[in-house]
């Protein structure tokens, strides 16, 4: 009942931030009104999301650049970059990506600033459909996130930037994490977490970037956080668009993007046009299960990546990192994880777009390794979403924590297959302040290919969830432009 409390209180002072940013309190429109103010912004906005990608790809960058000259703003790590660009740590979105944020004017000092949040309130029940089997379980929880950024230019080609992102989740869904069948990873009170997500720490970034701009084409910039993410793996699930709608962790989490939050990251870049390489050195074991405090910081594990954008509707990434002891409860064991993704983003006009993902992550360790694959769309059409993820996991006996079985002659360290499929839809009931009040529904049905993991979990496993999401609004050109403090007359 105490969280329900504070969650309450929660919701109601960020929709009272939202409206002290914004105090006109004017619901951003779905679809914006001609400005006669700036009929070239206009314009731009309305014949690009016409044109198909080839003769879109100047339109779209005009428009980030558009967006970033109103509001001040640009990509975290370059002048000379749209700002939907911005992923994760130092990761890369498609530049046609939709953002969901809070945007303040450029200060008299130069500062500009950015909110983002998401707040699920929901019920899940995982392994609804078999009572008697390991895995059911409900809860009645509010997994969240909440993420501000403070950006000012340097000079003429400096680039500087703060980003804070706190999670009350281990408050909302308490210290161990929320229900989720066949997720594994961290551990809780000396035991692994199995079938369920762990919760994200209080502080989950802190971290300042500086960038230097050679010419419009080249870049070098630097990252630290603490804590902070390194350059390995895709966008984290938290942060990518075609995964907003889904409250749910991914169960490749842990194979992919879970290096999302480690004490320690330091990050060296280079951009030359479209295509980047970076390097990271950081600390390779994950948060323990105190989630209020700072870890030790230990740089003892390192990863590269090279991205590549080669449209404004993708984004491509290869990365690689070498992390020493992450799970506390194998301290002697290293992993090297093996990451590529492709994102996909398609506007069709002002409040409809597709975005997609397809990941793939690997994680090798003792000679051995286990390979995972994700692939995630979200269609949204004004006030209405569709949405799905689909993954296919490996994952040991060991890792799920099942005893050996020799009268099967099944070994410890033997992988199986977790196929898993989530529907979802969700509907916006309310939009002020820039702020949107939606409903939504899911379903997931598991399917793990093995006998033995059937007889405990059931054959198809189903789990279900109903949830409201509080967040900012879609950002329109038209929103960009009257919170630039241009009105139409």
């Amino acid at each position: 009942m105490n969280n329900l409390i504070l969650l309450t209180l929660f919701l109601v002072s960020t929709v009272g931030l939202a409206q002290h940013q914004h105090p006109e309190g004017m619901p951003m429109p779905d679809k914006p009104k001609a400005d006669t103010a700036n009929p070239t912004m206009d314009h731009a906005m309305h014949e690009g999301m016409k044109m198909d990608d080839r003769m879109g790809t100047m339109a779209n960058r005009n428009y980030g650049m558009m967006m970033d000259t109103a509001m001040g703003m640009t990509h975290s790590l370059s002048r000379n970059l749209p700002m939907n660009r911005n992923g994760s740590g130092t990761s890369w979105h498609p530049d046609n990506t939709p953002m969901y944020a809070y945007m303040s004017q450029p200060s008299p000092k130069g500062w500009s600033y950015m909110l983002h949040y998401a707040i699920y309130l929901r019920y899940t029940s995982q392994n609804a459909n078999n009572v008697d089997k390991r895995g059911h379980n409900q809860q009645l929880g509010a997994p969240n996130w909440f993420m501000g950024m403070a950006q000012r230019k340097v000079g003429k080609r400096g680039l500087f930037q703060i980003r804070a992102m706190i999670s009350l989740d281990p408050l909302t869904v308490s210290n161990g994490g929320y229900p989720l069948l066949f997720q594994t990873g961290e551990s809780y009170k000396g035991q692994p977490l199995i079938d369920k997500q762990h919760p994200h720490d209080l502080v989950s970034e802190l971290s300042i970037s500086y960038s230097h701009a050679f010419s419009k084409d080249i870049d070098l910039y630097g990252y630290v956080g603490y804590p902070g993410e390194p350059a390995l793996g895709p966008p984290a699930f938290m942060h990518r668009i075609s995964s907003f709608n889904n409250p749910d962790a991914p169960l490749s989490h842990h194979w992919q993007d879970a290096t999302h939050i480690l004490f320690g990251v330091a990050t060296i870049g280079f951009r030359y046009k479209w295509a980047k390489i970076e390097g990271s050195s950081f600390t390779g074991r994950e948060p323990d299960e105190n989630r209020y405090n700072f870890d030790k910081p230990r740089f003892d594990s390192y990863s590269y990546r090279v991205s590549v954008n080669p449209s404004p509707s993708l984004a491509f990434q290869f990365s690689q990192g070498f992390l020493h002891s992450p799970e506390e409860l194998h301290p002697d064991e290293n992993v090297t994880r093996t990451t590529a993704s492709v994102l996909h983003s398609k506007a069709f006009s002002p409040g409809r777009y597709i975005t997609s993902a397809l990941v793939w992550g690997r994680n090798s360790h003792n000679g051995e390794g286990e390979n995972s694959i994700l692939a995630e769309s979200s269609l949204q059409i004004d006030r209405v979403a569709f949405y799905g993820r689909y993954e296919n996991v490996r994952k040991s006996l060991e890792e799920l924590s099942i005893p050996l079985y020799d009268d099967l002659g099944v070994d410890l360290h033997e992988t199986f297959v977790i196929n898993s499929l989530t529907l979802g839809m969700n509907y916006r009931l309310a939009q002020h302040f820039k702020s949107d009040l939606v409903l939504g529904a899911q379903i997931t049905a598991a399917r793990p290919d093995h006998s033995l993991l059937q007889n405990i979990y059931g054959k198809t496993p189903v789990s279900g969830e109903i949830y409201l999401r509080l967040s900012p609004s879609l950002m329109t050109m038209n929103s960009m432009h009257r919170l630039s403090g241009h009105h139409s007359r």
